[in-house]
């Protein structure tokens, strides 16, 4: 099983990037710092900002009274209004339901 897990993380997969002189100096202090490698330093900082990104773009926040009106909204849902009754109904005949 251990040797299952392990092929299973293998790296095969390779990233580069061009860099700036000052640039490569900046990583390669912070890696020493932190006692790792570049490569190690770079892919750490790499994931964490992609997931950082992910998480923006796909976790919303409320605050205070927004959060009170989106929950207010999901546990008494209004009812439909027209508009809405007769797109439903389309999309009822469109989807042959």
């Amino acid at each position: 099983m251990a040797q299952a897990k392990s092929h299973r993380l293998r790296k095969e997969e390779r990233l580069e990037a061009r860099v700036t002189p000052t640039q490569k100096r900046l990583i390669e202090r912070a890696a020493e710092l932190r006692g790792t490698s570049v490569t190690e330093f770079v892919v750490a900082s790499a994931q964490e900002a992609a997931t950082s990104a992910i998480k923006d773009s796909e976790v919303m926040s409320l605050r205070d009274e927004a959060r009170e009106v989106f929950i207010n909204a999901i546990l008494n849902p209004p009812a439909p209004n027209k508009a809405a009754r007769i797109a439903a109904e389309r999309y009822k005949k469109n989807m042959g339901l």
